[in-house]
């Protein structure tokens, strides 16, 4: 496609000719007035040269959360959220407590199209309320139809598991044996094993009953609903669309491979849900489309071939989204221990060469661990492994020797963010006798990273240093080296896996047992600034940024002219971020964001600087 290309040239064009670029219904995040307008913000995200770029060329990087799994639940029926205020709630608490600023927004099919033919237009209007909560709090969203073992009307009353995704009709349509998972200690195996899911997972692909063409004329009609429900500036914070979660063949056909199969019915079906993006009118959007689920599975035994590796060039039109768990760890048997520094440096790093090779980025739109059960004890580890290896494909131990070797930061949403966690009240497949209150209320799943407290303030299941992170959300150019050592916790052991080398004294004590993120870029000489989210454990009275465009210690208001300052994130919370503006083009830039030290001194900010400066100059040039 030409126009993202065309698109970003006029906004170019506009911003020189007025310097002010208007973000309709995007507001400062408080009601005081700053120094210039923020004119760049609220452009339309595409997938350009392998990255996610703005319409000011800036690189972008997508992080935050699904939302939620309560869709898979029948209690708000398919939606997200039982109202419109509580989305607006858990919209405010993600950027404030989470400091998310993507969402993947969950559907669901069988509430969209509960008869055969007929959208629901109730559904659709709810769900579109829902996103815009996500989309007025400065939040960006890419919609997901959701299924999970194709569909709870697959399950009965009494058994053990239960899906979500086709409509009853649907599973009407098909002659399915009664479904048994046999032997199976965890609900996935109900995707190898069980005999009804395979084959109506079957069907679904090989269109028996017309079933892949409902669903189709289901999810366009679902998104002309929503570009027609939205403002432009609304719209222009939808960044593209998931077609189907965790796609397999359920059953390969005679001689089939995994890979045969992506190439011959997944990648089919991806162009046919492309060319019905189209039509709705998202033609500037790309679709996020996953490989067969096991293709990186870290377990031999479940790795199956695929990864897309027959579809070609993928961008514009496509970005390659995958998932990730460590199955090792949440099995209990193949991880004994906790995980290390680098543990996922591997895995995130082939995630980044199959969207390399595919033209397009990436992204990991689901990862997470379970938050109770007997591995629960594992999960602050593994996450702090998971959001390193998104950050830089080196461990920490080796990232200040080869910081050009961490490239791109990939974007991720964690699974999940549901309010209503430890509070449902869901019928396991309609069982009155079966109520679900506890963890996610779905198939004995405790994932989600935020609850609501006795008096419904949203609060946090994890630690927010862990949560809360620093990280490069709009560079201005290409990143050539980012890390964040965010100093969670494990219980009471405090978790540095990258600390700064004894080679950079003043560095160190510059950041002495705080938080601290270092970003090197190539500027692309954009007008507009670099940007850091700014967790809430970085004040703006007492951060600390040392860079080659000057040094502070509490961070200035943002105006056009100031190379080192801050601002609030779009959308009018609390939320906050650092913009570093380096006008120039082609010069590799850097800038070290700590909270270690209040009101160091000019003599410790100078020294440190110097370091740095020397250590970018062999390190980063």
């Amino acid at each position: 496609m030409d126009m993202p290309n065309i698109r970003a040239r006029l906004l170019v064009v506009l911003v020189v000719l007025s310097g002010f670029l208007t973000a309709a219904g995007v507001r400062p995040a408080t009601a005081e007035a700053l120094p210039d307008s923020l004119w760049f913000d609220d452009t339309p995200v595409t997938a350009q040269n392998g990255r996610f770029t703005d319409g000011l060329g800036r690189e972008v990087v997508l992080r935050g959360y699904n939302v939620s799994g309560e869709t898979k639940l029948a209690e708000n029926k398919g939606l997200p959220f039982a109202s419109a205020a509580d989305a607006k709630k858990s919209a405010i608490a993600l950027r404030a407590l989470g400091g998310g600023n993507s969402v993947r927004f969950l559907l669901s099919w069988a509430y969209a199209e509960p008869v055969r033919g007929q959208v629901d237009n109730a559904y659709l209007a709810a769900a579109t309320e829902q996103m815009r909560a996500f989309l007025d709090a400065g939040i960006r969203v890419y919609p997901d139809f959701h299924q999970d073992l194709y569909s709870r009307y697959l399950f009965d009353p009494d058994s053990w598991y239960t899906g979500d995704g086709a409509p009853k009709w649907a599973v009407d349509a098909g002659n399915y044996p009664d479904e048994s998972c046999g032997i199976c200690l965890f609900w996935g195996q109900n995707i190898t094993q069980n005999e009804a899911v395979k084959k109506a997972t079957y069907d679904f692909w090989h269109n028996a009953y017309g079933l892949q063409d409902a669903f189709l004329t289901t999810a366009q009609k679902t998104m002309t609903y929503v570009k027609q429900h939205v403002s432009a500036a609304e719209f222009a914070g939808v960044v593209g669309f998931d077609p189907y979660n965790e796609p397999h063949a359920g059953v390969y056909d005679s001689g089939q491979s995994s890979r045969a199969w992506e190439r011959d019915v997944l990648w089919p079906f991806y162009e046919k849900f492309r060319a019905r993006m189209d039509t709705a009118g998202w033609q500037e959007k790309p679709a996020f489309v996953e490989p067969n689920l096991f293709w990186n599975a870290n377990i031999s035994f479940q790795k199956q071939e695929g990864g897309l590796l027959d579809a070609g060039a993928l961008g514009p039109d496509y970005v390659f989204n995958t998932h990730f768990y460590d199955q090792k760890a949440i099995s209990g048997i193949f991880m004994p221990g906790k995980a290390k520094d680098g543990q996922y440096s591997t895995d995130f790093g082939t995630v980044r060469d199959r969207a390399a090779a595919t033209g397009t980025a990436g992204i990991v739109s689901e990862f997470g661990h379970p938050l109770a059960g007997s591995v629960s004890d594992k999960a602050p580890t593994v996450l702090k492994g998971m959001y390193q290896a998104l950050d830089s494909r080196v461990s920490g131990a080796s990232w200040w020797t080869d910081p050009k070797a961490s490239g791109s930061v990939l974007s991720g949403t964690q699974w999940q963010w549901d309010i209503y966690n430890g509070r449902h009240h869901e019928l396991m497949n309609g069982n009155a006798d079966k109520v679900l209150t506890s963890g996610d209320a779905w198939n004995d799943e405790d994932l989600s990273a935020v609850r609501l407290d006795d008096s419904g303030t949203a609060v946090l299941r994890q630690d927010a240093r862990l949560l809360d992170r620093l990280y490069p959300s709009a560079t201005a150019g290409r990143t050539v080296a980012f890390t964040y050592e965010d100093r969670s916790r494990d219980g009471s052991t405090t978790l540095t896996w990258n600390p700064v080398p004894s080679s950079l004294p003043n560095v160190s004590r510059l950041v002495g047992t705080g938080q601290y993120g270092l970003l090197a870029w190539r500027s692309n000489g954009s007008a507009a600034p670099s940007e850091l989210h700014l967790p809430a454990s970085f004040p703006t009275a007492s951060t600390t940024v040392v860079s080659d465009l000057g040094t502070v210690s509490g961070l200035p208001s943002y105006t056009k002219t100031t190379p080192i300052a801050a601002a609030g994130e779009p959308g009018g919370t609390a939320a906050r971020r650092l913009l570093l503006t380096a006008p120039d083009s082609g010069t590799v830039h850097y800038a070290l964001v700590t909270n270690g030290a209040t009101a160091p001194p000019a003599s410790l900010l100078s020294a440190a600087r110097a370091e740095l400066s020397a250590w970018a100059d062999s390190k980063i040039s």
